[in-house]
């Protein structure tokens, strides 16, 4: 088994809901490179009881590292150095240099604080550079040092890396304590992990739950396999972390989600469905272009956060009334009055008007009703229109129940648009999509 690995990061403020973390998120991706085992991410707060409890706690786990994030400012209720030090077993003493160093960062600040003398500034800052003894210590990227504690003599425990919580900061000084002997040490005899990813779009996830046990009784050996499925934007993701001697393991796995969900399987490598359609428009040399009523932009917003867009993108419109619908788009006022709004029709004389007036080689149209009022019987809330068109004459009509709150519909309405547009760049056309509808 490889090394294993924990991850504590404190700060009542991300208890509370105030602050998003931003570090466990990151310094698990690090973990992986590494071949460290994540074991857990833990939140705690400023309380040192409860930091000396999470240590306690990983500690029990059988981990060889923990990585802190945070609680090494100049305040009171920045504790992480003196508890881990204690749970370490190793005294806290004033590191003269480090006081220097810190002292020497703060001088071109001075002018930030007339008021206080050039001593006042260094005593207030000077618990920064009180560190466990026989620690190493990371030079300071703000004015907060990083440590790298391993246990004390005679004691048994994992080595704690302390890093301190600005996001900037903890990047720097994570390279730094990778870079030690006693982190080196620490992790001795990890592995190396291979991780992909499959993209499936169109299937519930409970289909995945069979194709697993499918795989199983086909021999696939999950025990030196790990996959996890995430739904994420209506899409289903397939991630499988694997060491890199077991990847015949890993085909044979693949083999049995292609041949259950081929038609559904759009990513082999973990590309996004919107990196693949800005491949193909700038490949194929199209111009695109949107109209857009219950999504009202997210589709255009989506497509442009691609840098590069603009190669393709002729731009969009949100066409929120049938007002705008039949005037700005262009949209037959028979159509809106036979078929309403929300409907195939409409859909697909958005996309066509959106081609003809932004004169694009592609355009795409979307309506349906987000909620959480404005539903019926025949058309309830998340039920959903999207329609592609080409040039060339081909297109695609989508309708979709869509489930979730307002937001959630939006953007799975985007996801569809975009997995609906890909299928036209592929060359499909209506006679394959005629009466598909999307549960995801």
């Amino acid at each position: 088994m490889s090394v294993r690995g924990a991850i504590v990061v404190t700060g009542t403020e991300l208890l509370g809901g105030r602050v998003s973390d931003r570090n466990g998120p990151w310094l698990a991706a690090r973990f992986f490179e590494l071949g460290i085992d994540l074991a857990h991410v833990t939140i705690v707060g400023d309380r040192p009881d409860d930091m000396l409890a999470a240590l306690e706690w990983c500690s029990s786990l059988g981990v060889s590292l923990v990585v802190t994030s945070g609680g090494l400012g100049p305040t009171a209720d920045d504790l992480t150095a003196s508890v881990v030090g204690g749970f370490a077993g190793r005294a806290m003493v004033l590191d003269v240099a480090l006081e220097e160093r810190i002292a020497e960062i703060l001088r071109p600040m001075r002018s930030r604080w007339p008021h206080l003398t050039e001593e006042e500034i260094r005593a207030s800052n000077r618990k920064q550079a009180v560190v466990p003894e026989g620690a190493t210590v990371l030079a300071p990227v703000g004015t907060a040092p990083g440590l790298v504690v391993p246990p004390a003599e005679g004691l048994v425990g994992p080595t704690v890396v302390v890093l301190p919580g600005p996001p900037r900061e903890l990047q720097a000084l994570w390279h730094a304590a990778v870079e030690t002997e006693t982190f080196a040490r620490a992790v001795a005899g990890r592995t190396t992990y291979e991780q992909r990813m499959l993209r499936l779009y169109g299937l519930p996830e409970s289909q995945i739950a069979q194709t697993l046990r499918l795989a199983d009784e086909r021999g696939v050996d999950f025990g030196r396999i790990e996959v996890t499925t995430c739904l994420r934007r209506g899409e289903i993701e397939i991630v499988t972390r694997f060491e890199a001697g077991d990847a015949a393991i890993y085909e044979a796995f693949v083999a049995v989600v292609r041949e259950r969900h081929g038609e559904e399987l759009f990513s082999e490598d973990g590309s996004l469905v919107d990196d693949q359609v800005a491949g193909m428009l700038v490949e194929q040399g199209f111009s695109l272009a949107v109209a857009e009523s219950c999504t009202g932009g997210l589709l255009a917003g989506r497509l442009t956060e691609r840098p590069g867009s603009s190669a393709y993108l002729r731009g969009g419109i949100v066409a929120y009334s049938d007002a705008v619908k039949e005037e700005l788009v262009g949209v037959g006022h028979d159509v809106l009055v036979e078929h309403g709004a929300v409907s195939a029709q409409t859909a697909l004389a958005l996309a066509e008007r959106a081609r003809e007036r932004l004169s694009a080689d592609v355009g795409v149209g979307v309506t349906g009703i987000a909620g959480p009022g404005g539903g019926s019987a025949e058309k309830p809330v998340g039920l959903v229109f999207v329609a592609a068109s080409g040039r060339d004459g081909r297109r695609l009509v989508r309708r979709a129940q869509l489930p979730g709150n307002r937001a959630e519909v939006r953007d799975r309405t985007t996801t569809l648009a975009m997995h609906l547009l890909r299928r036209l760049l592929l060359g499909e056309s209506d006679a394959a999509a005629e009466g598909d509808t999307a549960a995801a």
